[in-house]
């Protein structure tokens, strides 16, 4: 049996954590900064956008108190200045999402990276068939199924994609298998509407067939052994989605 903590214990113990959330809760603020910063060098329309749309709320906040009257009048005020602070936040994310797929576009490894920054239940295996140039084949098991997403030259890429199709079929039965060719050709998805693409898809199986069907896969994969993956977009834009991924969930 555990001996109880002590409360000299104890009382170390909460202000370890104590620290451990105050570091951390700085070190997200220091990275949010220095995105706004790298944004705001780059994009000269963020600012003007964030202070207008924070005014603008603010704005009609104020105005909607004065024609109500009364009490609501100092409760409207306050709201505005908060309501006007978050969608000012909000445009920040997202003029960054955009920055950070601008970037990537066209990038070695591009749509891995997008893929493993995915929300939701998501289960991404990259590189299971790759091309000594750097074409690449990515697994996703999802609700909607098995999604092979695709990135490079395309007519290098529909023979691998038909060869990995073929392997993943003869172990999943009558599993969906959807084929994704990430670009800006025809018939292709772009980079930036990749996740959105993806979230459309509808729902054929459940998380339990998931479960079942990574682990089945998880068995080819290791059968036929890891394919070559391309070095991924830079840094800089990995960080900036990092930040992106914060914002969202504020």
């Amino acid at each position: 049996m555990a001996k109880s903590r002590n409360p000299a214990q104890t009382k170390a113990a909460k202000n370890e954590a104590k620290a451990a959330r105050k570091a951390a809760s700085k070190q997200r603020r220091s990275q949010l900064w220095q995105a706004f910063q790298m944004q705001r060098k780059e994009d000269s329309r963020l600012l003007p956008y964030m202070i207008g749309a924070f005014v603008l709320v603010v704005a009609v906040s104020v105005a909607a108190g004065i024609a109500i009257g009364g009490f609501t009048k100092y409760m409207l005020i306050p709201l505005g200045i908060v309501l006007g602070a978050l969608v000012a936040f909000i445009i920040f994310g997202r003029r960054a999402q955009k920055s950070v797929y601008r970037k990537a576009e066209g990038q070695t490894g591009a749509a891995a990276w997008a893929l493993d920054n995915l929300r939701g239940q998501w289960r991404v295996t990259p590189g299971v068939a790759a091309t000594g140039h750097f074409d690449a084949v990515h697994r996703v098991i999802g609700r909607p199924g098995v999604i092979l997403v695709a990135e490079g030259t395309a007519s290098r890429l529909k023979p691998l994609l038909a060869q990995e199709k073929k392997r993943t079929a003869r172990l999943i039965g009558d599993t969906p298998i959807y084929n994704i060719i990430v670009g800006n050709g025809e018939g292709e998805v772009p980079l930036s509407k990749l996740e959105r693409h993806l979230n459309k898809l509808p729902a054929n199986i459940n998380v339990k067939q998931m479960d079942s069907l990574e682990s089945r896969l998880a068995a080819l994969s290791t059968k036929v052994g890891p394919a070559a993956m391309p070095k991924g977009p830079l840094p800089n834009a990995a960080k900036l989605r990092g930040v992106q991924r914060k914002v969202q969930r504020r």
